[in-house]
């Protein structure tokens, strides 16, 4: 009990929660209008209540060609629908009662909770789905966002754009956009500007064209603000004896590459600042001197920024496939090529992948403190036990530093795949994954992660249920997102949340846990429950240490559970389908059964 105290930080940041059924159900809870989407989400850290947590965010930005076509005029285009607002935000490991993240930012206009700062610059006129220009500080009013039945409307108040206050300029950009309505629009004024090259990697290639840029910006909420945070890297293929590797950025070939530069752009503003975080690097160093008002020190970064820099993905990827070769350090071993690794497969969906790199918060084994990582584990080649693993420090001072852990070889750790085909072995999980993936409904087992606890793994995967489109409203006979979604698509068809309510039916649910450790692997309806079962009743980690929303499975909310069981199969038996009457009540009979055993469980 005390090992695991001491690994309160690394257990309350476990994520549950994977980005691509995250998206969709914020698209579709948090979309709140048509015209709004949501790009992709992404993992960062903030400290909220004295507490270092991981949390997943995604920029609500507004996609004018998603406008209904009577509304599709110029005026609407670039002078009214002009800007995003707004962002969702939610831990990485809380769940509501309905299967659904709880978010901590939602809604319009933006309201924070769990001690996260207000927003009070919310205007997305820069991101990564802007593609169009448009005007501000016109005689028409700006579209803010929804209230009720009616529109807030705004009038842009920063120094973003360009003036475009004379005959020259308006006949000018007319040209350069092919638009005659700039030179012959009555709407614009001494004050007007006109805001273009708002993607936000397009805006940093005009500025910045011999950087090499990442796949993957994301937003930051800093002092009431929004930025985007891009990663941007010098890049070569003549470095000498060098291996070349696959550019992510390009589809070419390098063998030189350092994240030189990290850049952040204002997301109200536009402003975009170039700061060199590896100062030893020479081909940053001789843009420097060519180009020596352009980059900024890393020092001159706001405070606040600094926190939320984080080790990219493609760089860590990069280093990691060329490290499966080059960890072997004895020339002969190095030529045989007798100890290759290799970056490990994972089930996502029911389909085989690659194992992706992901950010987890752990407390290292030399650690004092929990810190943001970006790991990534290996497997001999042709093999799938884990052999090893490597993570790249992402918080100050020891940003950049890369850590390789080299499990013994005498000894046997699961990897992956192994564990993969030991859930699929077990039969109450298969039987019960098996139920649930029939007409109508559809599982999805989201990323496996393997989180280094207690001189060990743990391994969490999460599933998810969402109901097919084509036949959303036909019921199905396995355990389909009823109650709590049922609520949620009325509150939808009200019209509460403004979303489109034909959506709703592929709403992803977070419903059961796989937690794997050691020989032991069990599935339940929330991490804490399945982390007691496979710790052991002795090592079951205490309620105190484990954060509120993972336990909101309690004896209450599983009579309920018990009570719409017994409800489903009255109705079943009513319809004369015995296979479906007879589901339920095998369901009824686990619950009761949980509830019977949970004392046990929570002792």
């Amino acid at each position: 009990m005390a090992e695991l105290k001491q690994q309160r930080g690394t257990i309350q940041n476990i994520r549950i929660w994977d980005e691509r059924p995250l998206l969709k159900t914020y698209q579709q809870i948090q979309s709140i209008r048509l015209y709004y989407d949501f790009n992709n989400v992404d993992v960062d850290r903030y400290v909220l209540g004295g507490q270092y947590r991981q949390l997943m965010l995604a920029a609500r930005e507004l996609v004018v060609r998603q406008l209904p076509a009577q509304a599709n005029t110029w005026v609407n285009r670039h002078l009214t629908y002009t800007h995003g607002y707004g962002l969702a935000a939610s831990p990485v490991n809380e769940v509501t009662r309905e299967g659904l993240p709880r978010l901590f930012i939602k809604d319009l206009p933006p309201v924070c909770e769990a001690g996260l700062q207000k927003i009070v610059r919310p205007e997305i006129y820069y991101g990564e789905m802007t593609d169009q220009y448009v005007l501000v500080k016109t005689t028409s009013k700006e579209f803010d966002f929804p209230k009720g039945d009616k529109n807030v409307y705004s009038v842009y108040q920063g120094r973003g754009g360009v003036p475009i206050n004379s005959f020259i300029r308006r006949l000018l950009y007319a040209v350069e956009f092919r638009d005659p309505q700039i030179f012959f629009t009555n709407y614009l004024t001494s004050e007007s500007r006109i805001m273009y090259n708002r993607r936000i990697k397009r805006r940093v290639k005009a500025i910045a064209p011999f950087l090499s840029y990442d796949q993957d910006p994301y937003m930051v909420l800093s002092n009431g603000r929004l930025y985007w945070i891009l990663d941007a890297y010098t890049t070569s293929n003549m470095y000498p004896y060098s291996t070349r590797s696959h550019s992510p950025f390009d589809r070419g070939i390098l063998n030189y590459i350092r994240n030189a530069v990290k850049v952040t752009i204002d997301a109200y503003n536009g402003d975009v600042r170039f700061y060199r975080l590896d100062e030893k690097d020479p081909i940053a160093g001789v843009y420097n001197r060519i180009f020596p008002a352009l980059f900024k020190s890393f020092d001159d970064m706001p405070e606040d920024l600094k926190h939320h820099i984080r080790y990219p993905k493609d760089f860590f990827q990069i280093q990691a496939t060329t490290y499966t070769r080059y960890h072997m350090e004895d020339v002969q071993v190095f030529y045989n090529q007798e100890d290759l690794w290799q970056l490990p497969d994972e089930m996502y969906g029911d389909s085989r992948q690659k194992m992706k790199p992901y950010y987890i918060i752990i407390k290292l084994p030399e650690g004092e403190k929990e810190e943001f990582l970006l790991m990534l584990p290996f497997t001999p080649s042709k093999k799938d036990n884990m052999i090893g693993w490597l993570a790249a420090r992402s918080d100050l001072p020891e940003y950049g530093s890369l850590i390789v852990y080299k499990l013994p070889k005498e000894k046997l750790v699961y990897g992956p795949m192994q564990i993969e085909a030991r859930v699929d072995q077990q039969t109450e999980i298969s039987r019960e994954l098996s139920l649930w993936d029939q007409k109508g409904s559809r599982v999805i087992r989201g990323n496996l992660l393997a989180i280094p606890v207690l001189d060990a793994f743990v391994y969490v995967e999460p599933i998810y249920l969402e109901a097919k489109q084509e036949d959303s409203t036909a019921p199905t006979t396995g355990e389909t997102p009823t109650g709590g979604l049922q609520k949620f698509k009325s509150k939808l068809s009200s019209g509460s949340s403004g979303a489109d309510p034909s959506r709703a039916a592929s709403l992803p649910e977070l419903k059961r846990v796989i937690v794997a450790f050691g020989n032991q692997v069990a599935m339940e309806h929330n991490l804490d429950l399945a982390l007691s079962r496979v710790l052991g009743k002795g090592r079951a980690i205490e309620k105190a240490d484990v954060p509120a929303a993972t336990r909101f499975l309690e004896t209450s909310d599983l009579g309920k559970m018990a009570l719409q069981y017994y409800n489903q199969a009255k109705e079943n038996l009513r319809r004369g389908d015995w296979a479906g009457y007879g589901e339920r009540l095998k369901k009824l009979e686990e619950v009761l059964k949980e509830i019977a055993g949970k004392s046990d469980v929570r002792q």
